[in-house]
């Protein structure tokens, strides 16, 4: 399964969450021909900016194409210190990784990655190797009671909650109820509030096709009904915020106190590897350190992630990074003045180009490939059934002449774009 896959399907019997067999049935066909096409499993390196040589043999005769794919918004993921960052780390260890529960034995650098990450980000840090592996250790102690006082919440779960957090419904329901509300319903989960004595609600901060949660009103629901709130701002973190904070935590400037935990991504925005958990308290603090599995076993972020990730500290901590989201946000801006998208208007740097069918999505996309640029065709289960389409990524480090390229690409395939012939 693709690495952002957002929507599941409810086609399955009442109490079961896993619907495996119905999801690679369904899209079988598109991944087919969007590998047959050449628009997936493709293998490059990449080389100044947001240009990636594709293919194999000699790096100056490899076709050259302008990446619209990789989220690191910023365009940190090839940032010389980030780079260094990582190399420095293995050579000071010695080692690139230590095949050791963090329980036991933890890298002196690894500590000095959370001590860092937890003054910027005014939160308690602990870090991990995937943001997957980081909801995975986090949902069955959430749904355990153990973070709200002994009494299991209801789970909720955004609809178009992302596959790294949904994958673990039926861990959850292991342990407790657990729903799922339409995307961004708020006026369900308030009746979910009002009817049940404790509510925990899983969303996304922003989301990877696209959107945001309404944060704002979740913390009114929050103070209102004393609502739990897992947010997963993998997209959103660096974007936002004077220390790249992200989308989400930079909505609770008092803290974040006992009922609320922020997961994010250090391979995203911020450029490096790996992921973390944003925590309130230090008895939650204490309680994942001791009872998360994927702490618990030898699953730590390796040197090269911790290395990069210090590495990326240093730009965040350095006029920088205000100076990179100034430019991603122009350049949104500048794609904004050029497509109308659903999303025209925020300050998200993910754009979704609508298409009328699978079909259509991936003739757009391969012709977009063959003038240059490679974008994201989508289809389900990534996105939901019938709204197929192509996802731009947009970053602070592309060229405003690629970008307009880009823009008049995509208002030319739009209106040309139709089936092959049988």
């Amino acid at each position: 399964m693709q690495d952002d896959i957002a929507v599941s399907d409810d086609r399955r019997p009442a109490g079961h969450f896993r619907n495996t067999g119905y999801v690679i049935n369904e899209s079988r066909t598109y991944f087919d021909a969007a590998h047959a096409a050449g628009l997936m499993g493709i293998q490059g390196r990449s080389t100044t900016g947001r240009t990636v040589a594709l293919g194999a043999g000699l790096l100056d005769r490899r076709r050259q194409i302008v990446d619209f794919v990789r989220c690191s918004y910023l365009g940190l993921d090839n940032h010389p210190a980030i780079v260094a960052g990582a190399i420095e780390a293995i050579e000071a260890h010695r080692s690139l990784h230590w095949s050791c529960a963090r329980t036991r034995l933890n890298f002196d650098l690894l500590a000095e990655l959370e001590a860092t990450l937890s003054k910027m980000f005014c939160a308690r840090v602990v870090a991990f190797s995937t943001v997957m592996l980081a909801n995975l250790g986090a949902m069955p102690i959430l749904a355990s009671g153990q973070l709200t006082g002994g009494k299991k919440p209801i789970v909720v779960f955004d609809r178009i909650a992302h596959i790294s957090l949904a994958y673990h419904k039926p861990v959850v329901a292991d342990e407790t109820r657990v729903e799922t509300i339409a995307h961004n319903d708020i006026d369900a989960l308030e009746r979910l509030c009002r009817q049940e004595r404790l509510v925990a609600y899983v969303c996304d901060g922003v989301y990877s096709m696209g959107g945001h949660a309404p944060v704002k009103e979740l913390r009114q629901l929050q103070e209102r009904y004393g609502l739990f709130l897992y947010i997963d701002d993998a997209h959103g973190i660096s974007v936002f915020g004077r220390q790249g904070e992200g989308f989400a935590r930079s909505q609770f400037r008092e803290g974040l106190g006992d009922r609320t935990i922020i997961a994010a991504s250090l391979a995203k925005g911020f450029g490096a590897s790996g992921g973390m958990l944003m925590l309130g308290t230090a008895d939650q603090e204490a309680l994942f350190r001791r009872y998360s599995i994927p702490y618990a076993f030898s699953v730590a972020p390796n040197l090269a992630a911790v290395g990069a990730a210090l590495g990326s500290c240093k730009i965040h901590l350095s006029p920088e990074l205000g100076e990179r989201q100034k430019r991603l946000a122009q350049r949104v801006d500048l794609f904004d003045r050029r497509v109308a998208t659903a999303e025209q208007g925020n300050s998200l740097p993910i754009r979704m180009i609508a298409a009328e069918s699978e079909t259509k999505a991936i003739i757009m996309a391969r012709e977009l490939l063959d003038a240059g640029f490679y974008t994201s065709v989508t289809f389900f289960p990534t996105v939901a059934q019938g709204t197929a389409g192509i996802r731009v990524c947009i970053t602070a480090d592309h060229d405003v002449r690629d970008i307009e390229r880009l823009c008049d690409c995509i208002r030319e395939k739009a209106t040309n774009t139709s089936p092959s012939p049988a």
